[in-house]
């Protein structure tokens, strides 16, 4: 039997997956749990901390298959591309969530974000509560929650990926320097 190897490629995918996957079944606790619009802010915590994981974990097999060596390049390319898949697969939970699950989807965030401000301050006038929830619908949708899934996606997996490429970054140099 041929001796398999495991390609960055082959990572990305496997932890970006993983990743997505996660994400997929903390949306679906969520919903379940009837926290969809309002989700306590540890839920956030709990995210960052298995999006670290997970990035982590993919970045040092990369290091592992390497032989213990692993550059920033390297670090950032896995983490990055770890990240993409995990958005792309957020995205398309996203469309059938607010397209097939649950189609009132934006109305209702946006009620609840309307609340949240009247809550946060009473004495806004109608004219700028009006004001605010028109420039509010324009930056909510399908396209835009599809945008800023991405995006956001990849800004956390650069921030993640720079400082996890850092920390164990080892380079042939390093080693025949000591």
């Amino acid at each position: 039997m041929e001796n398999q190897t495991t390609t960055p490629k082959q990572i990305m995918l496997n932890y970006g997956l993983i990743l997505g996957f996660t994400g997929i079944l903390l949306n679906v606790a969520l919903f379940a749990m009837g926290k969809t619009y309002d989700p306590h802010w540890s839920i956030a915590i709990i995210g960052i901390a298995i999006t670290i994981a997970i990035i982590v974990m993919g970045i040092k097999k990369l290091k592992e298959v390497n032989g213990g060596f692993l550059s920033l390049g390297e670090a950032l390319k896995i983490g990055l591309g770890i990240a993409l898949i995990s958005g792309l697969i957020g995205v398309v939970y996203t469309l059938i969530f607010t397209n097939y699950i649950e189609p009132e989807y934006f109305t209702r965030m946006a009620e609840v974000q309307e609340q949240k401000m009247l809550e946060q301050n009473p004495n806004l006038s109608d004219e700028q509560l009006e004001s605010i929830m028109a420039v509010s619908k324009k930056m909510t949708g399908p396209f835009m929650a599809a945008t800023m899934n991405i995006i956001g996606s990849l800004f956390i997996g650069f921030i993640i990926s720079l400082i996890g490429g850092l920390i164990m970054k080892k380079s042939d140099e390093e080693v025949t320097s000591i």
